[in-house]
């Protein structure tokens, strides 16, 4: 067990930065973007011999044209990747060329993932300041940042011979799941002027994926060959393609720009969609929760219709009325987390000791499914705390620090759980097995700052600046990697507040 912790706060810790590093993006959460990408993608991984359930997929706040692997079997998808994707299928065939990177054990550029997936936005929360209110601090931050993406990464390059191992092996997944290779050519024919474009004006992609014209032929001879070839994307996965587009849109751009491109003339699912968003996000809730009434008009048992529209009500004060309506949507996703937790949230933001008692079971099993889940873990926190419950209130913090990989806090609210809870009870081993990984990182960060001293150096950080402190001739601080950003959030004091 704790060998297995020891590996997840390792994949965090290389995910996790500082909240207060504005330039890190957004990982950005959606229960049915989430669901729908395992779906869509599910074949593809069979094909490649690979384990569905063990491939996770993270969409990235960023509107460049991009996807890496990196931790092993992880894909990270940049949010411009699926807005400027034209079907479903281009979509597919980028993912099948990834997973050509995983099957083939190629570079996994873990300091893409440590820059890039700094914090977690829940697209279901628009505003964030609810969020923030509610005192989600680190969901609400990660909420208010999206947009503000300008992190500036060196990317690793995978190799033009592992490149055309993933077309070929891409290529071949595609064709025993039935889907056409097309979309995959496509892709690349879009990027393909950008070869001769300078490095700085190039998409990420591009300059992570090399690409020539020759390159392009050979894949397209491989795809052409397919009986799936000209087999046009799948009706049912490109119409929900045009939802997810739909929602992302309307979640990311100004509501100006998502009136021009859904306009009221268009009566359409992903339209009006978009357009809750739109309105929500320029405070008309009242055209927000019209749009959100006409869409379960046509879809009545639509979840997430319903949670959309919650979620509208709990951000304009109006939780009671949010209940009900986020209670139909956890009853008709009973295996969506994310669904759950902003059920929970409006429960707890109530702070009635009644509705606290009814949240607790529904984030336990909120986190019991998804244990990355910060926010329900805090949350949940609050509800134990509320009720009485103080050690479980300490170990959900514990939790929720571990989940994102902060050794330090993680490691002060485990001793605070272990000296509550009744030894040997199952909690109680649950706080031990954080303690003693949290105090294994909290270690080898003290090992590398003693090091550091050793070399001349000593160092700390304080609002956002860098001082440094030698020992004989000053000199300028070096820059210090994203791994290195990261590893310094430990050196903070574990008493400080989060």
């Amino acid at each position: 067990m704790r060998k297995l912790l020891l590996q997840t706060f390792t994949f965090f810790a290389v995910l996790a930065l500082p909240i207060a590093q504005v330039q890190a993006q957004s990982i950005l959460r959606d229960a049915e973007t989430e669901a729908f990408l395992r779906h869509v993608s599910e074949p593809i991984f069979r094909a490649a011999g690979l384990t569905p359930s063990s491939v996770k997929i993270y969409l990235l706040n960023d509107k460049s044209l991009n996807a890496f692997v990196t931790g092993g079997q992880n894909i990270f998808l940049h949010s411009g990747l699926i807005i400027e994707s034209d079907n479903i299928d281009q979509l597919l065939g980028v993912i099948a060329h990834e997973t050509g990177h995983i099957a083939g054990g190629h570079l996994n550029r873990i300091g893409d993932a440590a820059n890039t997936a700094g914090n977690i936005s829940i697209m279901s929360m628009v505003l964030g300041a609810a969020a923030i209110l509610a005192g989600g601090g680190d969901a609400g931050v990660g909420i208010l940042m999206a947009g503000q993406s300008v992190a500036q990464r060196q990317f690793l390059s995978y190799s033009r011979v592992q490149e055309s191992s993933s077309d070929q092996a891409g290529a071949k997944y595609l064709n025993a799941a039935g889907i056409s290779g097309r979309g995959l050519v496509e892709f690349f024919d879009k990027l393909r002027d950008q070869e001769i474009l300078a490095q700085i004006r190039q998409d990420p992609y591009v300059r992570s994926h090399p690409l020539n014209r020759t390159r392009i032929l050979s894949l397209e001879e491989v795809v052409s060959s397919s009986p799936y070839y000209d087999t046009p994307p799948n009706t049912n996965n490109n119409a929900a393609f045009s939802r997810i587009k739909a929602k992302l849109s309307g979640y990311l751009d100004k509501p100006q720009q998502t009136l021009r491109k859904y306009p009221l003339t268009d009566t359409s699912i992903s339209a009006r969609y978009s357009r809750v968003y739109a309105y929500h996000k320029a405070l008309e809730w009242d055209l927000a929760l019209a749009e959100a009434d006409e869409l379960l008009k046509v879809e009545p048992n639509n979840p997430y219709f319903y949670e959309i529209k919650g979620q509208v009500l709990f951000e304009n004060g109006k939780v009671r009325e949010a209940l009900p309506v986020l209670e139909k949507a956890t009853a008709l996703a009973p295996r969506e987390p994310l669904v759950a937790t902003a059920l929970g949230q409006a429960m707890v933001s109530l702070e009635d000791k009644a509705l606290m008692a009814r949240a607790i079971p529904i984030l336990e099993d909120a986190v019991r499914k998804d244990s990355g889940n910060s926010f329900a873990w805090f949350n949940l926190a609050k509800a134990y705390s509320w009720t009485g419950e103080e050690p479980k209130a300490a170990l959900a913090t514990a939790e929720r620090f571990f989940s994102m990989g902060r050794a330090s806090q993680a490691l002060l609210h485990a001793r605070r759980a272990v000296e509550g809870l009744k030894e040997g009870s199952p909690d109680w081993l649950r706080a031990q097995d954080i303690l003693f990984v949290s105090e294994q990182a909290a270690a080898r960060e003290k090992k590398r700052r003693r090091r550091a001293s050793l070399n001349g150096e000593e160092g700390f950080e304080a609002a956002g600046a860098h001082f440094s402190f030698t020992r004989g001739e000053q000199k300028e601080a070096p820059k210090k990697t994203a791994l290195e950003k990261y590893r310094a959030q430990f050196t903070a004091d574990p008493e400080q507040p989060d």
